[in-house]
């Protein structure tokens, strides 16, 4: 039978560029005994997330991207725009999960983007290395939003399964608020694969 855990390891005071936050760590256990999966976040949180549904990214996490600004995607800038819109607002919260290229893992997504190079796109480069088009789950971030005490929020994403995970976990999405990143020549037809086919939402394209 299946089951999950949600457990806070640590939290901490964490001043950024943006302003400050309290950064949460949380472990989660899920699947069964004979096929666990654990999984790791956190959770930046700041100012008051109860009194109304607060702006809330939940962001896989991109080591080409977030760390070295790769132009091949737009995690990056949709990190950036996330921690801006809720400095701005002054309140809200970034659930960053480690679920590196839709869920792969960094060693698999480098095999992908060579056979990207190759002329496949990303989801042809996922199903031809074996996975699923995303191999995501977002179980724990609805877990982590009910561990922060917070059951309504406002969604800062263009996917819209994650809105139906928090759905289907317990938390009510108010607004689904685009995260819109600007395409360059080099992630064109990786944000035309998004929505084509993953069904990511755009206003813009």
């Amino acid at each position: 039978m299946a089951s999950h855990t949600v457990q806070q390891v640590a939290s901490a005071d964490f001043p950024t560029r943006w302003g400050k936050f309290r950064i949460f760590g949380f472990r989660g256990e899920f699947g069964t005994s004979k096929q666990p999966r654990d999984e790791d976040a956190v959770a930046l949180v700041m100012g008051d997330i109860h009194t109304s549904p607060p702006l809330v990214r939940i962001h896989s996490q991109c080591l080409t991207g977030d760390v070295f600004g790769s132009l091949r995607c737009d995690c990056r800038g949709q990190l950036e725009m996330a921690l801006s819109m809720i400095s701005q607002e002054r309140k809200g919260i970034l659930i960053y999960e480690q679920q590196e290229g839709r869920g792969i893992g960094l060693m698999a997504k480098l095999q992908a983007y060579e056979l990207q190079d190759q002329g496949l796109d990303t989801v042809e480069a996922n199903e031809r290395l074996g996975f699923k088009a995303d191999q995501r789950e977002f179980t724990l971030p609805a877990e982590i939003l009910k561990a922060l005490g917070v059951s309504r929020v406002r969604l800062l994403s263009n996917n819209p399964d994650k809105v139906a995970a928090l759905e289907n976990g317990g938390i009510i999405v108010t607004e689904r608020v685009p995260c819109e990143i600007a395409a360059s020549a080099h992630s064109e037809d990786y944000l035309k694969t998004k929505k084509e086919k993953l069904g990511h939402l755009f206003t813009s394209r």
